[in-house]
């Protein structure tokens, strides 16, 4: 590894809102530090410009290796607070790691492939964004790559149908829909909305 891969991460006093204002205008991000060897949830702040370099390079899933005022801590994201309008991170929770410990992570899913029932107009939906997964923290996927391509209209693809294609434990329930290939008169109708409902019904 080398130097520049390594998140500099500096602690700070616990503000109020006022200064947490101030250090995201003086373009930092707060946020917390805990869990592994951390005595205590440690108020820290990051180079927001240094953040974005760091994800855009390692991901943002993986373990982030933070040098914390000199100290070498291995920890991953564990929850993002994002700024919707401006899509900047306005606050980042540090989970410390024990390297050789699993531990349970969200993972967002990536369909892959194109479903067989798009040919007859079908339309692909994707009812859950991400599973929960159980794994050591240097082996943490950026996505999980889920391929749609034999989905025919009515279809669905289920956590269950996944476990055993990847090697590691997926702790989201069987039942959790992944995708469905809907039949397209559904969809045609949600999209008008008011408006197919105003004309004249068509002669069938």
């Amino acid at each position: 590894m080398n130097m520049n891969t390594v998140l500099k991460v500096e602690k700070r006093e616990a503000g109020h809102r006022s200064t947490l204002t101030q250090l995201r205008n003086g373009g930092a991000v707060p946020g917390v530090l805990y869990g592994f060897k951390q005595d205590e949830t440690t108020p820290v702040q990051v180079n927001a410009a240094e953040l974005t370099r760091y994800i855009q390079k390692n991901g943002r899933n993986g373990v982030f290796e933070l040098d914390v005022d000199g100290q070498k801590v291995n920890a991953v994201v564990n929850e993002v607070q994002m700024d919707a309008l401006k899509g900047k991170v306005i606050h980042l929770d540090f989970l410390a790691v024990d390297m050789t410990e699993e531990l349970e992570v969200e993972v967002p899913i990536a369909l892959v492939g194109t479903a067989a029932g798009t040919r007859e107009g079908g339309v692909v939906m994707q009812p859950i964004r991400e599973v929960t997964i159980k794994v050591k923290p240097s082996d943490i996927p950026e996505v999980l790559e889920v391929d749609v391509s034999a989905l025919e209209i009515g279809d669905a693809l289920d956590v269950a149908s996944i476990r055993d294609k990847f090697n590691f434990e997926i702790l989201s329930e069987d039942e959790e829909t992944l995708a469905t290939v809907t039949a397209p008169t559904l969809a045609v109708e949600d999209e008008e909305g008011e408006e197919g409902a105003a004309e004249e019904p068509a002669a069938e």
